[in-house]
C-alpha cells in the first residue's frame, strides 16, 4: 500500500484492502508518511495493529521542500515551482525517530510480528547499523544507489559486516531494536583526537569521509 496521507483515509484504505478475496495470499506492507508528534505515532501504531499487516517501510520523503540555486537566483528543480520531497540525509535522523518509535509502539501492543523497514540517508554501514539499532528488520536505500549506483549495496554490506565484526555481533538479531539511553562519551582532548577517533572507526582518514548524500525530487 502507498503511503498512509491520514489516519481516517488510511483506516478506510485498510479495510477495503483486508476485505478483498485475495487480501490473505497477499503479504500486505504499508508505506508511512513521516510522523513528528507523539499523538500521531499512537494513533497510526494502533491501528496498523487491528489488521494483519506484515511490514510497514518508514519513512517516505518529506514533502514539500525547496532548494534554491542562489548563484542562478532560481528554484532547484522545474516541478511544481521547485517543491519537491525531502529524501537522503536531510531525512535521516527523522527516519531514525519513525523507526525507533514505531518499533518501540509494536511491540507494547504484542505486534512483534510487523517488521520495519528503515529508509532515510543510508549512504555507509553505520547508516544501515544505527536504523537496525532502531528497530528496523531491513533498510532501503535510494539516493545512494541513485548517486553511486548499484556497487553501493555491496559496499554498504561489507561496511555492516564489519561493524558488526568489530561489535562481536554474529546477527542483526543481536543488536536490533536494543538501542540505549544516552551515554555522555569520553571527552578527548582536542577537536583532532576527536576526529582520529571518528576516521579509524570508519577505517579511512577524517578528510576521506564523505557527507551523506541528500536529495528532492
Amino acid at each position: 500500500m502507498p503511503t498512509c496521507p491520514g489516519i481516517l483515509r488510511a483506516r478506510a484504505a485498510l479495510k477495503r484492502v483486508c476485505s478483498h478475496p485475495k487480501f490473505h495470499s497477499i503479504p500486505l506492507g504499508v508505506k508511512l508518511a513521516p510522523y513528528f508528534d507523539m499523538p500521531h505515532f499512537d494513533r497510526v501504531a494502533a491501528l496498523l495493529a487491528k489488521h494483519p499487516i506484515k511490514y510497514i517501510v518508514s519513512i517516505n520523503t518529506i514533502g514539500n521542500g525547496l532548494v534554491v540555486d542562489g548563484e542562478n537566483e532560481c528554484a532547484g528543480m522545474a516541478a511544481r515551482g521547485g517543491l519537491g520531497g525531502m529524501g537522503g540525509g536531510f531525512v535521516k535522523h527523522t527516519a531514525l525517530a519513525n523507526v525507533r518509535q514505531f518499533y518501540q509502539l509494536f511491540k507494547q501492543m504484542n505486534r512483534e510480528d510487523i517488521d520495519i523497514v528503515g529508509v532515510g540517508g543510508v549512504h555507509n554501514g553505520m547508516d544501515a547499523f544505527e536504523l537496525i539499532l532502531c528497530g528496523a528488520k531491513a533498510v532501503q536505500v535510494g539516493t545512494c544507489h541513485w548517486t553511486e549506483g548499484p556497487g553501493c549495496f555491496d559496499r554498504i554490506v561489507d561496511e555492516l559486516l564489519g561493524i558488526m565484526k568489530k561489535k562481536g555481533y554474529g546477527s542483526i538479531e543481536d543488536f536490533r531494536g536494543k538501542l540505549k539511553n544516552y551515554v555522555k562519551p569520553a571527552r578527548a582532548s582536542n577537536k583532532a583526537e576527536v576526529e582520529d577517533k571518528q576516521s579509524k572507526s570508519f577505517g579511512k582518514s577524517a578528510t576521506d569521509v564523505r557527507a551523506v548524500p541528500d536529495t528532492m525530487h
